[in-house]
């Protein structure tokens, strides 16, 4: 199932590290791409565009300045990541294009309306990261290895082994 992820309202000096946390998840589980809303932040770019060059794989970045607009010109289902959703167990998403929408700063209501499915990993407050990555690994999994890699790691019990193919 092809998955885009939404970050809403980026804000560099407060949430780069979550940003980018978000982008890493998001292609480590398969997503294709993440767009993000609110500050452009090239350095958010470039950090990620560089692991796609180590780690390989098809993965875009793409700075829309409207959430609203992303959301509405999206081809396809979109689930918005929320405590106070659905349990993700008991919703069925169709196969095809899917946007996951993941929150920053205080989500507005109308995301709520805006999305096919209101979606909860759990009814605590908790990480979007953590919320992301289980949703995600729940609809498909993660990704070992990517086309391109020029790194790769060899599991092991102690250590790191990283090998260059």
């Amino acid at each position: 199932m092809p998955v885009t992820v939404l970050r809403m309202g980026h804000r560099p000096q407060r949430d780069k590290r979550v940003t980018t946390h978000c982008a890493l998840v998001a292609r480590a589980f398969g997503a294709e791409g993440i767009i993000y809303s609110g500050v452009k932040d090239p350095k958010f770019e470039e950090t990620i565009h560089k692991v796609v060059g180590s780690w390989g794989g098809p993965f875009f970045v793409r700075y829309e300045k409207s959430w609203r607009k992303a959301i509405r010109e999206f081809k396809g289902k979109k689930a918005h990541l929320t405590m106070y959703g659905l349990p993700f167990e008991e919703v069925h998403i169709p196969k095809g294009n899917l946007l996951v929408i993941v929150g920053a700063e205080k989500v507005p209501g109308e995301v709520y309306s805006l999305a096919d499915y209101n979606i909860a990993i759990g009814s605590q407050p908790h990480s979007e990261i953590a919320a992301l990555a289980v949703f995600l690994y729940h609809i498909s999994g993660v990704k070992e290895e990517f086309d391109g890699a020029r790194l790769r790691i060899t599991p092991s019990i102690r250590g790191k082994k990283v090998n260059i193919p």
